[in-house]
């Protein structure tokens, strides 16, 4: 399907439109959990500022959806406005039920322009990647019961949609504007993950915990290994890769999908471990005889 056609909008538009399931957070099956669950959700660092960053996206994704002139896209984007929002309550009613105070952060003027909703499209596909491996692995450990986990899993699936949605809409704006250009794209593309990656830097720099987060990445990119003791990176990349695959893999046929993050991690774990390169430079040389 060529991007930037009618085709290529309606799929990624419907799709999206109507993958979308209708829930209320504080009906969902919520579990009882014993205390030392409840200390462990606790002592989990950056709540406040994944709150504060998930209420803010709701509001900046529904902004920008207003200014948009093309129905089908303005539908699907103030969905996503929807889902964004919840994601935000979701967390309220989380830390609500299990008596978890967090810091109180005064609401941030969001920014409902273009540049606002792809700074944060280029986050959300990496906070996302980090989030499907960081659940995979408390699930195969079973960090937490499993009700609790498959909550999370709406999250999951939310996000693998508003990632596809995201690369398929500013794939087909760049077609669009006559700029679907590979090199362009790749350009493009670099430059967008350069801005998310210094934006998600500056959360971890000294004074960041206290410094305003205008959209931000939510809680997976921020505190993927502070769930978890003694987790490798490989261990890690290798979960974001599976993770990836399984939640994109449900995307249909025809719709681009995020492709940088995964094919980085693939390279990067092809790389010969420290051992690996111990074994190979302390091998003994043949000598000619």
């Amino acid at each position: 399907m060529t991007d930037g056609s009618q085709a290529h909008k309606t799929l990624f538009c419907r799709t999206f439109i109507e993958t979308h399931r209708t829930f209320d957070p504080a009906a969902l099956p919520w579990p009882e959990l014993d205390a030392n669950t409840i200390d462990r959700l606790r002592s989990i660092p950056f709540w406040s500022v994944a709150l504060a960053a998930e209420q803010n996206a709701g509001v900046m994704v529904t902004r920008f959806a207003k200014t948009l002139i093309d129905p089908q896209i303005r539908e699907a984007m103030a969905m996503q406005g929807v889902e964004e929002t919840r994601h935000g309550r979701l967390l309220e009613v989380m830390l609500e039920r299990y008596g978890i105070d967090v810091a109180k952060r005064p609401p941030i003027p969001a920014d409902g322009r273009e540049r606002a909703f792809i700074d944060f499209g280029y986050e959300e596909c990496i906070d996302s990647f980090f989030g499907f491996g960081i659940f995979g692995l408390a699930r195969k450990i079973q960090l937490f019961v499993p009700e609790l986990t498959d909550i999370f899993e709406v999250v999951l699936l939310e996000e693998a949609r508003h990632v596809t949605f995201f690369v398929n809409w500013i794939a087909y704006e760049r077609a669009r504007r006559g700029r679907g250009n590979p090199a362009f794209t790749a350009v493009a593309t670099g430059l967008g993950y350069v801005r998310a990656v210094k934006r998600i830097v500056s959360t971890f720099a000294p004074g960041a915990q206290d410094a305003p987060k205008t959209q931000g990445v939510g809680f997976a990119a921020e505190g993927a290994f502070a769930l978890l003791d003694g987790i490798t990176w490989r261990s890690f990349l290798a979960s974001c890769v599976s993770g990836s695959e399984h939640y994109l893999s449900g995307m249909p046929k025809g719709l681009l999908v995020p492709r940088v993050l995964p094919e980085m991690a693939k390279l990067a774990l092809k790389l010969p471990t420290r051992s690996k390169m111990l074994r190979i430079s302390t091998r003994p040389t043949s000598t000619a005889s």
